[in-house]
């Protein structure tokens, strides 16, 4: 089966192990590799949506892996019991949601040690909840796929992280905590490359947004506020830039 790059990366990052959950299953492509692959010995497809599960359960068993593959509905990981999944796979959807599923999902956090999550949205907001809340980010990485960037973590609970995992890193104290939240400590003490682009990129944005908006903050309030909210997010960009690049 062909992925995509972002599926891929999602694959990459599921530790070895016994079992897996997919939540948010879609067609169930991923736990159909994770078993095919040998990556875990069986898994459960989780949707809160009859149809994609529907297709899934097609797919696990064109796969001929209906026998290692549970299909299940559920809202989240409310269907999951401690013990079904060494890890959890939430790809796909927005920060927002993730961070709802995880909250509601208090029951699995003691017993799943590891959670893979690749947020479309809002990753600023993950990453602080996770700090909050005990995780650690122990990993994570980047890919651009049709113009697209995508994002995915390696997540553990703070007691069964190791000394790799530090979601605050001494290594780029020199930044703000809003641009480690922003970015990601782990991908600015590696100097992703993935990042440098999306930075560069969006760099390139906000210079032409700032451009635009200087002509219009002397006639407007509210284009004065949001110019200088411009500026501090280009000077943050820039900073974060001059960490991975090493120029200090």
């Amino acid at each position: 089966m062909k992925l995509s790059e972002r599926l891929e990366l999602v694959l990459s990052f599921v530790e070895p192990g016994e079992s897996a959950a997919d939540v948010g299953t879609d067609h169930g492509h991923v736990p159909v590799e994770l078993v095919r692959r040998t990556i875990v010995k069986k898994a459960v497809a989780m949707d809160v949506r009859k149809g994609p599960l529907s297709r899934a359960t097609e797919n696990i068993a064109l796969a001929g892996l209906a026998d290692k593959i549970e299909t299940r509905l559920s809202d989240g990981v409310a269907k999951l019991l401690p013990g079904e999944a060494d890890s959890v796979v939430i790809a796909g959807m927005g920060g927002e949601l993730i961070i709802k599923i995880l909250e509601n999902g208090r029951h699995m956090w003691d017993s799943v040690k590891q959670w893979v999550l690749s947020p479309q949205s809002e990753i600023f907001k993950v990453r602080r909840w996770l700090f909050e809340n005990g995780f650690v980010i122990r990993k994570e990485d980047m890919v651009l796929e049709d113009g697209k960037f995508y994002t995915v973590m390696d997540v553990r609970r703070e007691k069964d992280a190791d000394s790799e995992g530090k979601t605050v890193d001494s290594d780029v104290l020199s930044l703000s905590e809003d641009s480690r939240m922003l970015y990601g400590d782990y991908l600015i003490r590696t100097k992703n490359p993935v990042l440098l682009t999306y930075l560069k990129e969006e760099e390139a944005k906000l210079l032409r947004f700032i451009e635009d908006l200087s002509a219009k903050a002397g006639d407007s309030g509210r284009a004065a506020e949001r110019l200088s909210e411009l500026k501090l997010q280009l000077k943050e960009n820039q900073e974060v830039q001059h960490e991975m690049q090493g120029d200090h």
